[in-house]
């Protein structure tokens, strides 16, 4: 009978020997890509049906392969994906310190760059200065961490112990890149400075601008045991006056470190109807579960973590003092006590210290509470003083409100701070007086 007109047929092929010899089993069909393609130029029909591996075996002594293309990004380059940091190699400027040993190739400088989004900034459009913050120490400990490997020997970790004050001379914009540079200045036999810069680029008009300067510390730590302290390789110095400038920073930061620690005892104690413009009405707490994507490898806290964290609370206690946008002018030394370990709760408090006509000066404690270990106890893993300024809608500054201590332990901060912002006033102007 027929087929109806509107039925196609169906024609079987017949198995081609090669496919028999191969063990294809089923209908015989024109092979994909290569094969194919040479069919169309003149080769054999015994060719087609080759398998994938008889035609490589049989190409590969005569078709070398091709030369891989030209690469039009630069020297070091890496590239990511988008909102991933690129990191490259920078040339080693004639006054920073050289690696020496074994590994004097690895560079002792890098940059990293990205493109500031709407998560990175506030309502306003600025910039956190938590994430700035964070991008510092992100190439802070990648320089450091690669140079404290750089000589055969135990391997090991570097870990934020200090930043010293950091000031925000301009700020950044969502849609700019952020290009951080760090180097390498100097190194004791257990710490490693690192002195990082950062400059925002207007990617429409080219302009580039510098917003901060930073100087930290970093200690290495042992991944066989990271409560042991190894020795960093020595760098080699341009001038002798580098080495000598270097130690004394090293001295002075471990003496306001040892400070810092015993005058951070005190806890932010909250307090029920409090009146507006004093410390109670302003002071904000945040409790934060330390998870994974907060730690390294090795199951400790970030220090760009925290330090976006404490930029977060600082944010909020100058935001309920002025009810107005507000933007990190500077902070001084952040000190990291000890490690935060996975799993801990922490809990970071900020409270008003001083104010001036136009700045605030917050002080951040953040406290770490490990849960799952009974033998451990609560204890202070960090402190800093952060300094706000309020901005109009046209960006200009505004006057704050004057804080009221009540207490007299706020009193006597009060005139702490007061003495901390005439000493850095004091400085910006002989400063000032020196360019001039």
């Amino acid at each position: 009978m027929p087929a109806p007109p509107n039925r196609r047929r169906t024609f079987w092929k017949r198995r081609p020997a090669a496919a028999a010899r191969t063990g294809r089993r089923g209908r015989g069909r024109w092979p994909r890509g290569g094969a194919r393609a040479g069919m169309r130029g003149g080769a054999s029909r015994e060719a087609a049906f080759d398998s994938p591996l008889a035609i490589r075996r049989r190409l590969s002594g005569a078709m070398a392969p091709p030369p891989p293309a030209p690469s039009m990004a630069p020297p070091g380059l890496i590239h990511s994906a988008p909102g991933l940091l690129d990191t490259c190699a920078l040339p080693q400027p004639p006054a920073a310190a050289t690696m020496s040993g074994p590994a004097a190739e690895t560079p002792s400088a890098i940059q990293i760059c990205r493109i500031m989004r709407p998560d990175d900034a506030n309502v306003a459009g600025n910039v956190h200065g938590g994430t700035v913050l964070k991008m510092i120490e992100e190439a802070g400990a990648i320089i450091s961490t690669r140079h404290c490997n750089s000589q055969n020997g135990e391997r090991c970790v570097a870990a934020l112990a200090r930043v010293e004050r950091t000031d925000f001379l301009s700020p950044m914009c969502i849609g700019e890149v952020a290009h951080v540079s760090a180097e390498i200045t100097y190194t004791s036999k257990h710490s490693v400075e690192v002195q990082v810069h950062v400059m925002s680029e207007n990617i429409l008009t080219g302009t580039k601008k510098l917003t901060n300067k930073a100087t930290l510390w970093y200690v290495p730590l042992s991944l066989k045991n990271v409560d042991k302290v190894l020795e960093v390789p020595p760098v080699v110095y341009s001038r002798q006056e580098q080495e000598e400038e270097g130690r004394k920073r090293y001295e002075a930061q471990k003496l306001e470190r040892m400070e810092t620690k015993w005058r951070n005892g005190d806890i932010v104690q909250p307090v029920l109807n409090p009146e507006p413009n004093t410390v109670s009405y302003s002071q904000s707490s945040l409790i934060h579960l330390v998870g994974p994507s907060d730690c390294t490898l090795h199951g400790f806290v970030h220090g760009g973590v925290t330090m976006k964290l404490m930029d977060e609370v600082a944010g909020i206690v100058a935001a309920r003092h002025c009810k107005t946008n507000i933007v990190t002018a500077s902070v001084d030394a952040i000190n990291f006590h000890d490690k935060i370990r996975k799993g801990c709760v922490i809990t970071i408090s900020g409270r008003m210290t001083f104010t001036s006509n136009k700045s605030m000066e917050i002080e951040v404690l953040v406290d770490a509470d490990p849960v799952v270990n009974n033998f451990v106890k609560r204890y202070r893993a960090a402190s800093a003083f952060f300094t706000y300024v309020s901005l109009s809608p046209e960006g200009k500054s505004l006057p704050v409100p004057q804080l009221v201590p009540e207490t007299e332990d706020e009193k006597k901060r009060f005139e702490e701070g007061k003495g901390r912002y005439l000493q850095m006033k004091a400085k910006r102007q002989g400063q000032a007086e020196t360019q001039a």
